[in-house]
């Protein structure tokens, strides 16, 4: 969350003349590679970042461990005074907001994605939806990245102020420089030159929903049809053993954590995003900026972006039959991904990250005054 979402943030507090405390789990469930996290941790000294270790378990269940989180949390805060608290992530949003009650601590919540939205299980409604309208009392500034959770939260909760951000920013700068040899790339990846490279970038989960297009590819029946997935995570193992099920083995390629996924964009002929639930999807942003047509879930977050027939097709997560159709149609159509190309190269200028931080820059200053 701190790597690949809060970075920008940080260096505004920085510019605007405030100390930054980092407070996270480094140790243990976060997506990032042991090489990562020592850059995250040089890349926040050489910013004079102060950062803690806090022991936090992603599971809501796991009570006691998340109360010792809190302890070191509340300990941290009365220590230093803080201006304010800026949290993340479900559990984080829950100690963070606990805390700043307790020590009369003002609290900017980003709900990166809530876990209750259309089609979401029910079990997540009847767990995390009290959870998160009881703690709104205790929200100074509630930030929502999509407009389903920006419309319950408005009309739902009872946070001091709600605000709308159309997620951490896109900066596409990034994107424009790279230029890349696709062969080469492709030859460096151990993909055939010819063939159609289907990505998803993305956590090895059930949420991230690989298997979705795993399965349809194996149901086109096209060996040209190559699938690359940049991630790591706990299905690594399923994932492999699914292919050599299917039969598409050598069709599926999964690569661990990548630190060159723009290149890998451009190498690209299509992004699949299937997720069940997104708060808003980073990574289908980053493709469309890229220029690739997209194929996604029709999900919270990325029906922000996603528009059926123009930016690529959606379908419900669970529908394999629809993935494989898309996959194969624009396999089929070089003009109608030339198109879809371009639209979201246009489209994703919404989500440009110096709108982004115009807007939590103001937010910083009204809560720090």
């Amino acid at each position: 969350m701190i790597d690949q979402f809060n970075m920008p943030n940080i260096k505004l507090l920085k510019e605007m003349g405030y100390e930054v405390h980092v407070a996270c789990n480094f140790i243990e469930g976060n997506t990032c590679s042991d090489e990562q996290i020592t850059i995250l941790k040089n890349n926040l000294l050489e910013l004079n970042v102060q950062f803690e270790q806090i022991d936090f378990k992603r599971n809501v269940m796991k009570l006691a461990d998340n109360i010792k989180a809190y302890r070191q949390v509340h300990k941290l805060a009365k220590d230093n005074n803080y201006k304010f608290i800026h949290c993340h992530s479900p559990i984080g949003g829950v100690i963070g907001r606990l805390v700043g009650k307790a020590t009369k601590t003002k609290v900017i919540y980003t709900a990166h994605g809530f876990h209750f939205h259309k089609g979401a299980p029910l079990k997540n409604w009847l767990i995390y939806y009290p959870i998160e309208r009881w703690l709104a009392r205790y929200t100074d500034v509630l930030i929502t990245i999509n407009k389903e959770d920006y419309a319950r939260a408005k009309n739902e909760f009872k946070a001091k102020k709600v605000e709308y951000i159309p997620g951490v920013g896109i900066d596409l700068k990034k994107f424009d420089i790279v230029e890349v040899n696709r062969y080469m790339k492709r030859s460096e990846l151990g993909l055939p030159k010819e063939a159609f490279v289907v990505l998803s970038v993305g956590e090895l989960n059930k949420n991230k929903n690989q298997e979705v297009v795993i399965r349809a590819i194996a149901k086109i029946n096209n060996p040209k049809i190559h699938y690359v997935i940049c991630g790591q995570g706990q299905l690594d193992g399923y994932l492999r053993n699914l292919s050599k099920e299917l039969g598409i083995e050598n069709q599926v390629h999964l690569l661990g954590f990548r630190k060159d996924i723009p290149e890998i964009c451009k190498s690209s002929d299509l992004f699949v995003f299937p997720s069940h639930r997104e708060g808003l999807g980073i990574a289908a942003l980053e493709a469309m900026a890229c220029g690739l047509p997209i194929i996604t879930s029709n999900v919270q977050g990325i029906v922000d972006y996603s528009i059926d027939g123009e930016t690529g097709y959606i379908c419900k997560p669970t529908d394999v039959d629809c993935f494989s159709k898309h996959i194969k149609s624009l396999y089929n159509d070089a003009d109608k991904r030339s198109e879809m190309a371009l639209n979201n190269i246009v489209a994703v200028k919404t989500f440009e990250i110096n709108g982004v931080i115009n807007k939590i820059s103001n937010i910083y200053k009204s809560i720090g005054v």
